[in-house]
């Protein structure tokens, strides 16, 4: 193969460029492209994700017990014993052998499932609206998105899809989000399918070294979106979906403007250009002068997919991705999701943390300010429930404003925040506080702006 860029394309053969043709169109095509289904839209992988968990849904609750557990018992093996076998291995060393920190979470998680599952205890713990909410409600989902996404993702990561978007879009998304070309592609997953398949995608290349920590976070905070579906859903809930166009250009606008600022802005920018500990970071290559991006990508992604390590290699990094989710995520959704519900639920701590936003909605002319103040921030505990205090709110103007702001907040601890935690990306749950902040002042004077013309 020549080592001169401009013809390395050249060099390669027809069933060289099928290996990245046909994987990459798949895993487009199971990932991105929307489909109907009963009347909603959704991606072919959350719908076989949405069926697998009707299929299984009596089931999985003490699946994910067990498999909690299975996580507790392995980290207490690995932390105080280190037996060989796992102190040998990369991947179970890297799954198990977690800080004290993360030990104790995970083992709050365990003792969390298994007091919802038997319902025993304090109810307060197992109630429809927290333990109940997640263990019979988000994990059966979780289980079955980390199922199929960690088997299906080397689609999207291993065949070159990646740097054949990166090159694409290497002269936009540097500038503009201050991120690597192939981010883009996670900002697609995300916002046409789910920002659970975002996150886990931003994981594993941070992982891998193709991301900073910098870069990751941003990544997983701008562009782990939430899906369309998603915003169909609450607008539903708030009797607005004759309102879907200009809401949704609305909810678009402000998350652009979002991600041109909180990329530039602590908590963000401080994080370190540096790679994932112990992981050699995999800077973008730069197109050679002369190159079309597209001639360029091209060449970079069938580069990638003659690499690839086969059908044996794909699947064995499939089944490490879906035990590194279930058993590594799995408990801190757990434990994040239920302690932020139970204090949403049975305290007044969401509702006094709204009341500065009473001035600020009343300054910006908000019918029922008071009604809408807690919505601000009680989407920091989950994701439905400005949606489920904000439905009984007479405006139609407030009610889409609670509606936006939800939406283009991101972080809600039961399913994204939890996620974010769980996982190894270099985020705290201070700078997730921040984050949730940042965004919804950033957001809220747009949303109110597009309210009042519509209105």
């Amino acid at each position: 193969m020549s080592n001169d860029p401009s013809s390395r394309a050249l060099s390669y053969s027809t069933i060289d460029f099928l290996k990245f043709l046909i994987p990459s169109l798949i895993g487009i095509f199971l990932f991105m492209i929307p489909v109907k289904s009963e009347g909603e839209v959704t991606i072919p992988v959350a719908l076989i994700a949405n069926q697998l968990t009707e299929f299984l849904s009596p089931l999985i609750p003490a699946l994910a017990v067990i498999l909690i557990s299975l996580s507790v018992f392995g980290s207490l093996i690995a932390v105080f014993l280190k037996p060989r076998y796992i102190e040998n291995s990369p991947f179970l060393h890297r799954l198990l052998a977690v800080n004290k920190f993360w030990l104790i979470a995970r083992l709050v998680g365990m003792v969390i499932a298994i007091i919802t599952l038997f319902q025993v205890g304090p109810e307060w713990v197992y109630s429809e609206n927290t333990g109940g909410l997640l263990l019979y409600d988000l994990v059966p989902i979780l289980f079955s998105v980390f199922l199929l996404a960690g088997f299906l993702l080397p689609l999207l990561l291993n065949f070159g899809l990646l740097e054949f978007f990166g090159a694409l879009l290497m002269k936009v998304m540097r500038p503009v989000f201050t991120l690597p070309g192939r981010s883009s592609l996670d900002c697609l997953a995300s916002w046409v399918g789910d920002g659970t398949v975002g996150v886990i995608l931003t994981t594993k290349q941070y992982e891998e070294g193709y991301y900073t920590k910098r870069e990751a976070a941003v990544v997983a905070t701008t562009f782990s979106v939430v899906s369309i579906t998603f915003s169909i859903a609450i607008l539903s809930y708030m009797n607005l979906q004759h309102y879907f166009a200009p809401y949704y250009i609305t909810i678009v606008l402000a998350g652009f403007v979002a991600a041109l600022i909180m990329p530039r802005i602590p908590p963000l920018s401080k994080k370190a250009d540096t790679g994932y500990e112990g992981v050699e970071l995999k800077r973008e290559s730069p197109i050679p002068q002369g190159q079309s991006p597209l001639k360029w990508g091209l060449s970079e992604a069938v580069s990638k997919a003659r690499k690839n390590n086969g059908a044996v290699g794909t699947l064995k990094e499939g089944f490490q991705n879906v035990l590194d989710m279930w058993l590594g995520v799995l408990p801190i959704v757990m434990t994040i999701g239920t302690v932020a519900l139970v204090i949403a639920e049975f305290t007044p701590f969401f509702t006094i943390l709204g009341k500065p936003f009473e001035p600020i909605l009343t300054l910006l002319q908000i019918p029922e300010a008071e009604a809408a103040a807690q919505t601000m921030v009680i989407g920091f505990a989950d994701m439905f429930l400005p949606a489920v205090i904000g439905s009984g709110i007479e405006s139609e103007l407030t009610r889409f404003v609670i509606a936006g702001v939800s939406v283009t907040q991101l972080i809600y601890m039961s399913e994204l925040g939890g996620l974010l935690l769980g996982s190894k990306l270099p985020l705290n749950i201070k700078d997730l506080i921040f984050i949730f902040l940042l965004r919804t002042i950033i957001t809220l004077p747009i949303i109110v702006i597009a309210a009042h013309i519509i209105f």
